[in-house]
């Protein structure tokens, strides 16, 4: 069952959802298995019609096994609630802790129109066909994904843009800078 507040983004605006650059979860299935993990390195490519997305994926996480073999990922956008819950996930490996969503507290929903599981509590929600680039995923450890499908949660991401300002603190969403360290996302400021 979707969230309350999960409402869908066009995809010629759903860029938007990370171009202010948050940390990101990563989730995949494949085969009966399922994780969820953080990363940090995770941007836009390409917007418009067919938007792309680039996450680094390490070659031992369990992560990326499920997206090479099942071709699809999602972003979430975790917020500041989350923060201690993108710790776990990002340090915790599912290949030692098998139940590390469930130590973790994460529970998942399905994807509209795509197999692929969403976080609960995140703000924004991005399912990605994997692009295929061999070279850039052995070499780089670099995924592209072009974004099929875009939600946000209405109390934050409305009108095609970020509501920060008129949001609660917990639902900002968050920037890991190392240790566990995470800045905000903060105060609109208009140039």
């Amino acid at each position: 069952m979707t969230p309350t507040h999960f409402t869908p983004v066009p995809l010629d605006k759903s860029y938007r959802l990370m171009n202010h650059g948050p940390t990101v979860l990563v989730s995949a299935q494949h085969g009966g298995g399922i994780n969820v993990m953080a990363a940090a390195w995770a941007c836009v490519l390409d917007y418009g019609q067919a938007p792309k997305v680039t996450v680094v994926l390490d070659k031992a996480t369990f992560t990326r096994e499920l997206v090479e073999a099942s071709g699809w990922f999602a972003l979430q956008l975790p917020t500041r609630a989350m923060a201690t819950i993108t710790v776990g996930v990002g340090t915790d490996s599912a290949r030692d802790l098998p139940d590390k969503l469930a130590k973790h507290g994460v529970k998942t929903f399905a994807a509209p129109d795509v197999d692929l599981p969403l976080v609960e509590g995140c703000v924004g929600w991005l399912a990605c066909r994997l692009v295929p680039e061999p070279h850039n995923q052995q070499a780089y450890d670099l995924f592209i994904g072009e974004v099929v499908g875009a939600w946000a949660d209405a109390r934050v991401f409305h009108d095609g843009r970020w509501h920060f300002e008129d949001a609660p603190d917990e639902l900002r969403t968050i920037h890991h800078v190392a240790g566990g360290q995470f800045f905000v996302t903060g105060a609109s400021v208009q140039g």
